[in-house]
């Protein structure tokens, strides 16, 4: 063989070889295609996905809660715009790798001293939620914490908008209003009751960011927010505010337990004032103690005392069997299945209507025990007892008018008077508007009513006339209940001290009670204030409670712009409950 030949034999390559370089770079081609396709088309949604997470960014918009406001338009409850702190563990730890001194630079000190913690403390709040990219370092923080952390611009670390309830009136109309959670749900009061009202809808927009966190496309906004229904409440600032006072210092006063009133527009049903005491500030939550927070005027009963002896009055009367003249015999005691019935002193004959003026409970007795058991309660089922008002109002009681079948005398007895029942604030003010509106009964309301009110005659007009009148007889200056009166208007009142149910009977305490309506001429307002154990020497209804309703009354009558009575007519009349509260 030539050394031509050697060397042609030696750089010759097998053609198999040629064969394999040309299949595996056709392998390689198709390789890369089939991935390009995997990629382009199978697995596109992902990696579209992947590089969105990087550059995109998405943020809900705030659908903002309704406002709350009284009857007026004054704000009651609104939102605020606020920011809270948000984490992005993830972030920061990255942030560390690149820059191991982080956690003791002067940034991140800064940062840390603005929530009350130390660097270190702050480190291993990060580190423990080191696997998530969202955490709340603290919500709604003040506007110049705020403004700091938004300078620091501390990469992973950055401020969420967010809207707080804020509420104007503060403790005033706290029980009626209520509040709401950090998320703006609805916990207690109005703000509970109308949550799916007065809630609003988050919106959405999306935000294209470079590689530094900036804008770099305009904000696109995917859904619009929707801001929450708003809400006029029955409710007058102007009477709240002074029912409010006025309660406050009678319940200080008189170092009593708790406290409550309420007053009722007659033609409407409109709650205009609610109040209780004790109260708290609803924009401080460390006063949310449930004590404090529960609204006593529809949540908690007590039994009225002689405040009901109008309503035995009613079916007496709606009988046929008495008039307002009709005499009772109310000498000595009455034994009632063995059981004494007695009055403050010996009262001898009376009508009807001194009956109720002096509040005997031998003579309401005798008429309870002289109807049959129909008769007797129609007027107690008639106004409400027994039953909600319907407010929609979270907690509201019904209170109890539980007549057990074969009842025994003395509990029809002791009915009359009062005892044997519960009632609310609420329910006995519904009661005293149904009285002073002559018999019609209209729907309470929390919420502001428009237009005209239609009722339902529940009680004869006659005979509701007759009750208040007899509520509003002339008293002496030494009576107890010459406190409820207001100058210029003529009122109709019946106050009541009920001792409280123990163990075994009744003990000292008392619920100290005062209800009535004026002006007595065409009765607009009714009003209820129950002061609860108030100790010492005056407790009775007529010492403690009556003096309340008459400030109430008064600025709530001149708020209104209601004319005061002829000038002939301007000694004020009202049931004294002397001894038989």
């Amino acid at each position: 063989m030539s050394k031509q030949e050697k060397i042609q034999h030696r750089y010759t390559l097998p053609v198999w070889r040629f064969y394999l370089i040309v299949g595996a770079c056709l392998l390689a081609f198709v390789g890369l295609g089939v991935r390009a396709a995997w990629i382009q088309v199978y697995a596109s949604e992902f990696y579209k996905s992947q590089g969105d997470s990087r550059v995109i960014r998405y943020q809900g918009l705030n659908g903002q809660r309704g406002v709350i406001s009284d009857r007026n338009g004054e704000p009651l409850a609104t939102s605020i715009p606020v920011h809270s702190v948000v984490v992005d563990p993830m972030t920061v730890l990255k942030e560390k790798e690149k820059y191991p001194d982080l956690y003791e630079s002067s940034g991140w000190v800064q940062l840390a001293s603005l929530f009350d913690m130390t660097a270190n403390e702050l480190a291993q709040w990060t580190e423990k939620r080191g696997s998530r990219q969202f955490a709340y370092l603290e919500r709604h923080i003040d506007p110049a914490r705020a403004s700091i952390i938004s300078r620091l611009k501390f990469p992973g670390i950055t401020l969420k908008e967010e809207s707080k309830r804020f509420y104007p009136s503060g403790e005033i109309t706290a029980h009626v209003v209520g509040f709401t959670d950090i998320d703006e749900r609805g916990l207690e009061g109005i703000e509970r009751a109308f949550d799916q009202r007065l809630k609003g809808e988050d919106g959405k927009r999306r935000i294209i960011k470079d590689r530094k966190g900036n804008p770099a496309s305009p904000v696109d906004v995917l859904t619009e927010p929707q801001i929450g229904e708003d809400l006029s409440l029955s409710i007058d600032m102007t009477i709240q505010t002074q029912a409010y006072k006025a309660l406050k210092l009678a319940v200080k006063k008189h170092k009593a337990k708790a406290g409550t009133a309420v007053v009722v527009d007659i033609d409407t049903g409109e709650v205009l004032a609610m109040v209780n005491q004790p109260s708290y500030n609803p924009n401080n939550s460390s006063s949310r103690v449930p004590n404090a927070t529960r609204n006593r005027a529809i949540t908690d009963v007590f039994e009225p005392g002689s405040t009901v002896k109008p309503l035995t009055a009613i079916s007496a009367l709606s009988s046929g069997k008495y008039t307002k003249n009709t005499k009772i015999d109310t000498t000595g005691t009455m034994s009632v299945g063995g059981r004494m019935v007695r009055d403050a002193r010996n009262y001898g004959v009376m009508s009807v209507t001194e009956v109720i003026e002096k509040s005997s409970n031998i003579g309401v007795a005798k008429m309870a025990l002289s109807m049959d058991d129909d008769t007797f309660l129609d007027s107690f089922y008639k106004v409400g007892f027994g039953t909600d008002n319907a407010t929609g109002f979270p907690g509201e009681t019904s209170g109890h008018l539980n007549i057990r079948r074969n009842w025994s005398p003395i509990e029809k007895a002791t009915l009359s008077f009062g005892y044997g029942l519960d009632v609310s604030a609420l329910q006995l003010a519904k009661a005293y508007a149904i009285i002073g509106g002559l018999g019609k009964d209209r729907p309470i309301s929390l919420l502001k009513v428009n237009g005209p009110v239609p009722a339902k005659q529940v009680i004869d007009p006659n005979v509701a006339s007759d009750v208040v009148e007899m509520m509003a007889q002339v008293i002496s200056e030494d009576g107890t209940g010459n406190r409820a009166r207001v100058d210029g208007y003529r009122v109709s009142g019946k106050t009541g001290t009920a001792r409280k149910a123990v163990s075994g009977g009744y003990g000292d305490a008392v619920f100290a009670v005062f209800a009535g309506v004026a002006p007595v001429r065409n009765p607009r307002l009714a009003v209820v204030v129950m002061i609860d154990d108030p100790p010492g020497e005056l407790y009775h209804g007529g010492e403690v409670a009556a003096p309340v309703f008459a400030s109430i009354m008064k600025h709530a009558l001149r708020t209104l712009n209601i004319a005061p009575d002829p000038a002939d007519s301007t000694v004020v009349r009202m049931a004294d409950l002397g001894g038989g509260e």
